[in-house]
């Protein structure tokens, strides 16, 4: 991921309840359901470390809300916010601005994203995606910033079906997850590779160990993995190559995201959890 990319949102997905059975989400759960909590999460950010001589600071705060349900589909927002000071005094305020929604069958997706700087608007994108078949590639059709037609190949998955794979995963104790991935980046234009390091389950009770927010006592007993996850740029060229964009967290098992850290390349931000909302779910009504 380069600089200019708005921030992925993969770890801050989450679902309602599991898919229906026949989906390919589901069967990766092996029977168990995959139950994440809609919530409300503020993270604020401070740097840990700038490449080079050209940053004295970094601050930011960063707010995500899923809202949703296995029969509406997700929605999902998310605001990311960073004041910059060079070595030089001069500040610079970046504002990233999304939102998608993402059916349960994993097969239609629409985003709009925006990129103020200085609070002037630098750059906004929005389409709608559609899977082409279960397995078929992605057609997008764009209307920002032109009207235009992409297809997106390799099985990328959506910002929710990667969240539940990657969660099935690691309940199945897997080390190493790898997918496609498609959010709507880059103008909606681009998919990543994605590899996520996951590592053993913490044990029980380890959330009593983290700074106490109110509501956070939820955590305590729900299951949590460290995971590291990198993304890669699509090109013959950049097989070897460094990933574009990393960041690791603790992901718990209802979709909450704890000890955040991010690398984007020109510097690194560690993101500490604030304010902890569990919104309420809705139920879908028989037949």
């Amino acid at each position: 991921m380069t600089a200019s990319r708005s921030l992925p949102i993969l770890f801050f997905c989450c679902c309602l309840v599991a898919p229906d059975s026949g989906s390919a989400q589901q069967s990766a759960v092996a029977g168990k359901p995959i139950i994440l909590a809609p919530h409300r999460a503020v993270y604020d950010l401070t740097l840990e470390k700038a490449s080079g001589n050209t940053l004295a600071g970094v601050q930011g705060r960063l707010v995500y809300e899923l809202l949703g349900s296995a029969c509406s589909g997700y929605t999902q927002n998310m605001r990311f916010v960073t004041r910059s000071t060079s070595n030089e005094g001069e500040v610079s305020i970046s504002d990233q601005r999304s939102s998608t929604w993402e059916d349960n069958a994993g097969s239609q997706f629409r985003f709009t994203s925006s990129q103020y700087r200085d609070q002037e608007l630098a750059e906004q994108s929005a389409g709608t995606a559609r899977r082409d078949g279960p397995e078929g590639d992605i057609i997008v059709e764009l209307t920002r910033p032109e009207q235009k037609q992409v297809v997106i190949g390799g099985k990328a998955l959506f910002p929710v079906q990667h969240s539940i794979a990657l969660i099935a995963a690691a309940r199945r104790k897997e080390t190493l997850f790898t997918a496609d991935f498609y959010d709507g980046a880059e103008n909606g234009q681009r998919s990543y590779l994605t590899t996520a390091a996951i590592g053993r389950q913490l044990p029980a009770g380890f959330n009593k160990g983290l700074p106490r927010i109110a509501n956070a006592e939820r955590l305590d007993a729900v299951a949590a993995w460290p995971v590291s996850l990198s993304y890669f740029e699509h090109a013959p060229e950049n097989k070897d190559a460094v990933p574009a964009y990393e960041m690791s967290f603790v992901f718990f098992d209802n979709g909450v995201t704890r000890r955040l850290y991010i690398d984007n390349g020109e510097y690194t931000m560690r993101g500490t959890l604030t304010e902890l909302t569990f919104l309420q779910a809705e139920t879908c009504s028989k037949g």
